[in-house]
């Protein structure tokens, strides 16, 4: 049997009906995915009661010139450890470059730089990821669980949240209106 195609790199969206309410509607940007396993860190849901500056004061970090935005839940795994998902003009000794469309983070060193003003142009801050154990994502994959496709950075970066999921859809050429939670059988 081939092994399956890779999916680093890529966007995975929840497809309606998918079964488990921590992904209705997610967007995965996927940043590992091999024979192991896959790991990947959403960008549509905001972390409630907290932002950038707070999560940087209890990281004893000057929030210096960093803007105070929202932080993103990405993902039910380790809610309480860190990712940067950035722009590939920042690099840190432990920075993931991820099919050369962006880079994650998880050292204070991206934090830091952003709030000194000389980090990433583009970024987004996550805690949690979502993870998958050898094969689950595959499975998922082929029961219809999620649509992979192609990471555009305007899609990560330049999209609010909560409208990403659509905006993903009508980028791969669906109207999210016209899908069903549910199928059927001829």
């Amino acid at each position: 049997m081939d092994a399956p195609a890779s999916l680093r790199g890529q966007l995975l969206l929840a497809m309606p009906g998918i079964g488990d309410p921590r992904f209705e509607k997610a967007v995965i940007a996927m940043c590992a995915h091999d024979e192991n396993g896959a790991l990947g860190v959403g960008v549509d849901r905001v972390m409630p009661g907290i932002t950038l500056h707070g999560l940087l004061e209890q990281l004893d970090v000057d929030p210096g010139i960093a803007p105070d935005c929202d932080i993103l839940l990405g993902g039910p795994v380790e809610q309480r450890r860190g990712f940067v998902l950035h722009s590939t003009d920042w690099l840190g000794e432990d920075s993931l470059l991820v099919e050369d469309r962006w880079c994650l983070t998880s050292t204070l060193d991206v934090l830091r730089a952003i709030a000194e003003g000389k980090g990433p142009a583009r970024w987004l801050v996550a805690l949690g990821y979502a993870g998958w154990g050898e094969g689950q994502l595959d499975g998922e994959m082929r029961r219809h669980g999620w649509l992979a496709t192609r990471a555009e950075d305007g899609l990560i970066f330049d999209h609010r949240p909560p409208r990403r999921w659509e905006a993903a859809m009508r980028s791969a050429g669906i109207d999210p209106r016209l899908l069903a939670a549910t199928s059927g059988q001829a």
